[in-house]
């Protein structure tokens, strides 16, 4: 599950203030999250330093490393200055903060070398990774910090998707005959809904890249450039399977709110949908609800295990919404 900036910080404040603090944190979110405000916000939690100082090359006892090279990788180098700083004495009690922005961008020696930081952590330390692509971070990194997804700052849109997935289920419980046909036009629509969603990350992903390429073209080695591409191809995937995740969930929570109704349980997930997950749950029994929602379960197997999309939604949805 992933939080909100405002929900993330408070989660850490209470950790600082029941001595619980991890050493190491990879904070993880797409562009625009606020992955940066959140390691400022944690920072000045841990050392009374101000939020909109933490960046700055004035801050005390905060080291950051980010790329700086041709390559617009963070080097080897960068790496050993950082575990440097963090192995001398802080003053006053304070703690060192390392801050690594876009970790995802360590070469492969500055990565090994920041392992066994990880791995042995210097006395009053807190390590900071962010990264709005984790998947590109070695597995031996990720094993070693706590992570703290953060929702895209775009949530509002996310959950307006979820919204028509919603009116679409609202409309096919009115409809009394569930043949092969309608359950199949159903599938079709939120195939629908998942090609906009592409789409739109594919907009605006972009135009991230566009803007970078525009910001360091004669700044950076054509290697770069052609890197970033590969990295908002893979960002675009990541986040477009996020938000397809969150459309398969709401089929859950309809379901599960079908079968509360169907138990007589008061709760509902989504409370707005309350009278046609009832209606449901008169038409059909509980065993015939739990074998629906089995179905979803397999859906978001095979989605998992990258099976073809289109093929497991029309199986899935075939079942699911046949009587």
């Amino acid at each position: 599950m992933a939080f909100s900036r405002t929900s993330a910080l408070e989660y850490l404040r209470r950790a600082h203030e029941q001595n619980r603090l991890g050493h190491a944190y990879l904070i993880t979110g797409s562009p625009g999250s606020g992955k940066q405000l959140l390691a400022a916000d944690l920072a000045s939690l841990v050392n009374g330093t101000l939020a909109r100082d933490v960046f700055s090359a004035k801050a005390r006892e905060i080291f950051v490393a980010r790329p700086e090279s041709k390559s617009r990788r963070i080097l080897i180098e960068q790496i050993r200055d950082l575990e440097h700083a963090l192995q001398m004495r802080a003053a006053n009690g304070r703690c060192k903060v390392a801050i690594i922005p876009d970790a995802d961008r360590l070469a492969v020696q500055a990565a090994n070398a920041f392992l066994k930081t990880l791995e042995e952590p210097p006395k009053d330390s807190l390590l900071l990774l962010l990264s709005a692509l984790p998947e590109a971070l070695p597995e031996t990194i990720l094993s070693r910090c706590i992570v703290i997804p953060l929702a895209p700052n775009e949530q509002r849109r996310s959950r307006d998707e979820e919204e028509k997935l919603v009116e679409l289920l609202q409309h096919a419980s009115r409809e009394r005959k569930w043949a092969i046909q309608f359950a199949y036009g159903l599938a079709q629509e939120f195939q629908r809904l998942l090609r906009e969603v592409r789409e739109e990350v594919k907009r605006e992903t972009d135009e991230a890249l566009k803007k970078e390429q525009t910001r360091y073209k004669d700044a950076t080695d054509g290697t770069w450039l052609e890197e970033r591409e590969g990295y908002y191809k893979a960002l675009t995937e990541s986040l477009y399977l996020q938000r397809r995740t969150g459309l398969v969930e709401t089929l859950f929570a309809w379901w599960t709110d079908v079968l509360r109704a169907s138990n007589g349980v008061v709760h509902r997930d989504l409370a707005h949908a309350k009278t046609e997950t009832a209606a449901l749950a008169s038409r059909f029994s509980s065993a015939e609800i739990v074998r629906r929602i089995g179905c979803l379960e397999e859906l978001r197997d095979h989605l998992g295990r990258n099976i073809h999309e289109a093929l497991a939604i029309e199986v899935a949805f075939l079942t699911i919404f046949t009587k």
